[in-house]
């Protein structure tokens, strides 16, 4: 078993600091810190890149609005391994915000609609934490 929590893998992958910074302005740390076990979908730096020019900033000035309520959609409660996802195509999963995403299977591809209508391809899974579990994606999920 994986000895660090979703967090500290998450950050020792280098490819998510945008994440990190996001989660500690939050305060979510601690929770994904927390027992889980959790599923995070986690959007890579260029992920976050795709978005509108400001949105990250904006988004910091305000870590306990918008900012909680995007971070905590891209968190599933248990742990859900790619060989588990891949049997789900179509299939809705409730997130930790209490919105849902839709799976979405096409082959050994995996994607993800958010309740925005925008979809988002995981690039890599089954990164094992001692606390859960990390799916890499490509663009940042929205909840509404």
């Amino acid at each position: 078993m994986a000895s660090a929590d979703v967090v500290d893998t998450a950050v020792a992958a280098g490819d998510f600091t945008t994440l990190a910074a996001a989660l500690t302005a939050s305060e979510l740390v601690g929770t994904l810190k927390g027992d889980g076990p959790f599923t995070v979908f986690a959007p890579t730096d260029a992920a976050f890149e795709k978005l509108p020019e400001g949105t990250v900033d904006t988004l910091l000035e305000d870590p306990k609005g918008d900012l909680t309520q995007i971070l905590t959609y891209h968190v599933v409660p248990g742990k859900v391994m790619a060989a588990d996802v891949l049997t789900m195509d179509g299939q809705k999963v409730k997130t930790v915000q209490g919105g849902e995403l839709t799976i979405n299977v096409d082959g050994d591809k995996v994607s993800l609609t958010d309740a925005a209508g925008g979809t988002s391809n995981v690039t890599a899974t089954d990164v094992e934490a001692s606390n859960g579990v990390i799916h890499v994606i490509d663009t940042v999920l929205m909840p509404e």
